[in-house]
């Protein structure tokens, strides 16, 4: 059935995600409004950068449906997909001899014609990505200069240059310190609720999460529970994410201690 919230930026409905015919997660069901941060945590290989290839149309669903804006992910062909969705994976960039102004110009590539000519409009964006994370003063920088933290700023900038209405990231804090994780999860609440986007990351920086997100989809591969911090504190889906006996959950601080 198709959802009949038209504020609904992406819609999950009962999807399996893996490969060919074995099912890495199944019972997948979640609804991401304009303007929310969610968190996707889980354990390593549980399924959380699948999924994301999976939202984002570069593998296929095994069952289940996604839509996005009130379209089903299928109806969409790829020009038409990279204008309403972008896509950050942990892969390192091609080329780290472009500059921080050239790397965030892709972004504008569905919309440029055959010669890439920019217009006005693509110009707007471009600056405007830019200011939002900071980097006007990077932009002439070439990408093998920059920190992995600025670097990790413009990958971000590329995707909002794009100005898709739905944003995935697969961990965009890997290798920073606990200063620019923070920094950088911050960033991505204050742009999506300043440019009502809807931005979707994976993360092992769960306190973290728990801190900051509107809503978090916790994998675990059986439950795949989803909702408000508040509401997973609620139900005990935390306590699902470790075996007992080695990590136990507070829900009173929202940290995670070791049992000695």
């Amino acid at each position: 059935m198709k959802p009949n919230n038209r504020y609904t930026a992406l819609t999950v409905k009962d999807v399996s995600i893996g490969y060919e015919n074995t099912k890495i997660v199944s019972n997948i069901n979640f609804n991401v409004s304009p303007g929310e941060l969610t968190g996707i945590i889980g354990v390593n290989g549980i399924g959380k950068s699948t999924l994301l290839r999976t939202l984002a149309g570069l593998q296929p669903v095994l069952s289940g449906t996604i839509y996005l804006n009130g379209k089903h992910l299928n109806k969409y062909k790829s020009k038409n997909l990279a204008c309403v969705l972008s896509l950050v994976l942990t892969e390192s960039v091609a080329t780290k001899n472009m500059t921080v102004l050239e790397l965030v110009t892709l972004g504008r590539q569905p919309y440029t014609n055959w010669i890439g000519k920019l217009s006005k409009n693509d110009t707007i964006k471009i600056n405007e990505a830019l200011e939002l994370l900071h980097l006007e003063d990077l932009k002439l920088k070439k990408c093998y200069q920059l920190s992995d933290g600025q670097l990790q700023r413009v990958m971000i900038a590329r995707a909002l240059a794009q100005d898709t209405s739905v944003i995935l990231l697969d961990e965009p804090t890997t290798h920073l310190d606990l200063f620019h994780k923070v920094q950088i999860l911050k960033l991505l609440k204050s742009i999506a609720k300043e440019t009502q986007k809807a931005i979707l990351f994976t993360s092992h920086e769960i306190e973290i999460i728990i801190q900051l997100c509107d809503s978090i989809l916790v994998l675990n591969g059986d439950k795949n529970s989803f909702g408000s911090p508040a509401k997973l504190n609620e139900i005990k889906a935390f306590e699902t994410l470790f075996p007992t006996d080695t990590v136990s959950y507070d829900p009173k601080t929202g940290t995670f201690r070791l049992k000695k």
